[in-house]
């Protein structure tokens, strides 16, 4: 015999409450397969798992488009913030600067590496620093950088740190959706499950074959197991063999 397949994906779920609440407007309520208080339930549950589903999937394709901007304003600010430090190095290595005028941007003195920009609040905390370090050094006395000039590592880094926040958002938003479906997907099997319970209860005095048909108007999804079906096919073809077999005439 083939057993319950309860839905394992929020769309099968979907799928299935919306089955079960079709057939209202098939039968009548003396006819309807399970309880009024389990149709109450559908009628209050169904749109709140559909409004947060919607919301998560919503909020999952925002994040997807920003995506690819928020990539490229991090390209711009990390290429700004590293080639500013590239450039004070090179002014140092020519003697037009100090070493010690790294310690203004908090980078070591007698180091000419790049700081570690993979990480997105590292690199936003570099950018600021080196600008906050230009502008002690000017108030100090010194010439500005230039190619980059502070002001566009600013723009740059002014950009990110927006898109930065606005995408840490949207995750936020994306979380918090999810926590909400994952919250009613309990709710849902539940559901489900008390429905399809009350459904195959009402059925049982159908033949085999006409409870699973009836049944599955409801959403209920039965499979069949490898060696049921084996057997089926075994079945089938020797059917089909005795039908083909050939007869003599009488004589």
């Amino acid at each position: 015999m083939p057993y319950r397949r309860l839905p394992n994906t929020d769309l099968a779920r979907i799928r299935a409450l919306r089955s079960a609440q079709d057939m209202e407007e098939i039968l009548s309520s003396s006819e309807l397969g399970f309880s009024f208080t389990l149709l109450r339930k559908l009628h209050d549950f169904l749109p709140h798992f559909e409004l947060a589903i919607s919301n998560h999937h919503q909020a999952i394709a925002e994040q997807s488009v920003k995506s690819k901007a928020y990539n490229e304003r991090q390209r711009k600010a990390r290429l700004y913030v590293s080639h500013f430090i590239q450039v004070l190095n090179f002014t140092i290595a020519r003697e037009e600067l100090k070493p010690e005028v790294r310690e203004f941007y908090g980078l070591k003195i007698n180091s000419q590496s790049i700081p570690n920009l993979v990480k997105d609040a590292k690199l936003i905390e570099w950018g600021y620093k080196l600008i906050e370090g230009e502008r002690l050094r000017i108030a100090a006395g010194g010439n500005p950088i230039y190619s980059p000039s502070i002001a566009l590592v600013r723009v740059h880094c002014d950009q990110f740190r927006d898109a930065y926040n606005h995408q840490k958002r949207l995750q936020s938003n994306t979380q918090r959706f999810s926590e909400q479906v994952a919250e009613r997907r309990h709710e849902a099997d539940q559901l489900i499950l008390d429905i399809w319970n009350d459904v195959e209860t009402y059925y049982k005095d159908k033949s085999e074959e006409e409870r699973r048909e009836i049944c599955s108007r409801y959403g209920i999804v039965y499979v069949w197991r490898k060696s049921e079906l084996e057997k089926q096919k075994q079945e089938k073809s020797a059917e089909n063999s005795t039908l083909n077999l050939p007869f003599s005439s009488a004589k």
